[in-house]
């Protein structure tokens, strides 16, 4: 299960959301996140996102939600194609919320943001961002030959970075 964890803890990939300008149909964007300070993430993606952009409009109107990261950005797949199935990926799927501001959870959020997008702290104000997490209720896995890896939510939420992780991602 290290290898989710290693994949989410690296990953600036694919968000969808159910569109509401498209009449419901599946809308992707890219988008950046941070489940946690480097090293030390928690699983939960979080997101600072505007409502100038469809996917928190989208969100605020129907919260079903994927993110989909690849192992791919981090070199490690050699010459495989990021579609192979040696080349881990994970599409974490649940509800995209806000996260109430005058919480602990969103001064961790920022945080944890603005520690791995840095620029993110100079975005106008005028445009309102606001932080979101992705409540996960599903994961699926792929990472090798054979199909979808089993991982229970609580099974990834728990998963401890070991040693071998931890170096991985010093190459990030």
């Amino acid at each position: 299960f290290v290898t989710s964890a290693l994949i989410v803890l690296s990953g600036d990939l694919n968000r969808s959301t159910i569109s509401s300008d498209l009449g419901g149909a599946p809308f992707g964007n890219v988008v950046s996140f941070s489940d946690g300070l480097p090293n030390e993430g928690s699983g939960v993606p979080y997101f600072y996102l505007t409502t100038l952009d469809p996917t928190a409009r989208n969100a605020l109107r129907d919260k079903r939600s994927s993110l989909a990261i690849s192992e791919y950005p981090l070199g490690t797949c050699g010459e495989r194609d990021p579609e192979n199935p040696a080349c881990a990926k994970i599409t974490l799927t649940g509800k995209l919320v806000l996260v109430d501001v005058s919480t602990k959870e969103a001064e961790f959020a920022e945080h944890a943001l603005f520690t791995k997008h840095p620029e993110m702290m100079d975005w106008p104000e005028d445009h309102n961002f606001q932080i979101f997490k992705l409540e996960i209720e599903d994961i699926f896995l792929i990472n090798w030959f054979g199909g979808r890896k089993p991982l229970t939510v609580d099974q990834y939420l728990h998963t401890k970075m070991n040693k071998f992780a931890f170096i991985l991602s010093k190459f990030i």
